[in-house]
């Protein structure tokens, strides 16, 4: 594959304290550069028989194409994010309260993260994440830090590169005339892009579909609160004689007997159950519960997510 350069977004001569000269740099130079670069590691790739070659070879390359792959995509949003007017910010205000709080708590931290960079290098970026659909700010270093799934929507190159023409060591001057001539209105527009993203697909167990599940964060949310909720562990008998504990608040029931001890249970007080997983077993067993009339749901992940979550537990033996 070869890899085509993007013609600079913004107009340089039109900057408000960045000049034309540094903007001009950093694109042919530096943005160049690394596409250059990159397409110089796919030409290896290419004929590289990866059958046969040296462990270390394959690898080197394919690190070195990560960086110089990264360099170009965060080189291109860098010159895409310049070009507006930096107070014109009311196109973001929105989704930036709902998810910093304020403009202001947004600013000082993306701006903060960009002083701590002062002498160093790495990229501080303004990122969509589709799975908590939200923006959050994060550091990118030797071009490769990323969040998984998430997507870039604006992007602060402190590489020194990017400003030591005009201004030499003194790293907060060139965030401020950054943050002068950001496009909040193209930032936007990359936003509305991001959050149509699809969130990663969830688990879906269609056979169980009219169950209701609840998350362990809400069950530890309810016990917490002192809400009545009767909590059951129905994980199989040799499962649970296996591991030896239980989750602080639950009571182990046998779910190959749930018409024996169903009756035991109150018609009036909601019932959530669990699992080793939160697949079939505890499911079904929901199921069983609500087919005879009480409010029953599953724990979604089960025992395990539970543990994962740093939930309460003691030990248990089942009898």
């Amino acid at each position: 594959m070869r890899y085509s350069l993007r013609p600079i977004d913004c107009r340089p001569w039109l900057l408000n304290g960045l000049s034309q000269k540094l903007i001009e740099s950093h694109y042919e130079n530096n943005y160049g550069g690394a596409l250059r670069r990159l397409n110089a590691i796919a030409e290896q790739l290419a004929a590289l028989d990866p059958a046969k070659a040296p462990g270390h070879v394959l690898n080197g390359l394919k690190r070195e194409e990560l960086v110089a792959l990264n360099s170009t995509l965060l080189h291109e949003l860098y010159f895409a994010s310049l070009g507006g007017d930096g107070n014109a910010i009311a196109p973001m205000a929105e989704l930036l309260e709902a998810d910093f709080g304020s403009v202001a708590r947004w600013r000082a931290e993306f701006v903060a993260m960009g002083k701590a960079l002062g002498g160093g290098s790495g990229w501080v970026t303004l990122v969509y994440v589709p799975r908590d659909g939200r923006l959050m700010n994060q550091y990118a270093a030797d071009h490769t830090q990323a969040i998984s799934g998430g997507v870039p929507v604006l992007a602060l190159d402190m590489y020194e590169h990017a400003y030591h023409i005009d201004f030499g060591a003194n790293a907060a001057a060139y965030i401020e005339a950054f943050m002068r001539n950001v496009d909040y209105k193209a930032v936007k527009a990359r936003c509305d892009d991001a959050r149509a993203v699809p969130a990663p697909r969830p688990l879906v167990q269609p056979e169980f579909a009219d169950i209701p599940a609840v998350a362990p964060e809400e069950v530890r949310a309810m016990l917490e609160s002192g809400k009545r909720v009767q909590f059951i562990d129905a994980r199989p008998r040799f499962y649970a004689a296996r591991q030896l504990e239980i989750v602080d608040g639950a009571a182990w029931k046998d779910p190959e007997d749930v018409q024996r001890w169903s009756a035991e249970l109150s018609r009036t007080d909601p019932v959530v159950v669990y699992c080793a997983y939160g697949f079939h077993v505890g499911c079904r067993t929901a199921g069983a519960l609500r087919e005879a009339g009480f409010d029953a749901s599953y724990m979604a992940g089960g025992h395990s997510a539970w543990k994962a979550l740093g939930g309460a537990m003691k030990p248990h033996v089942p009898v």
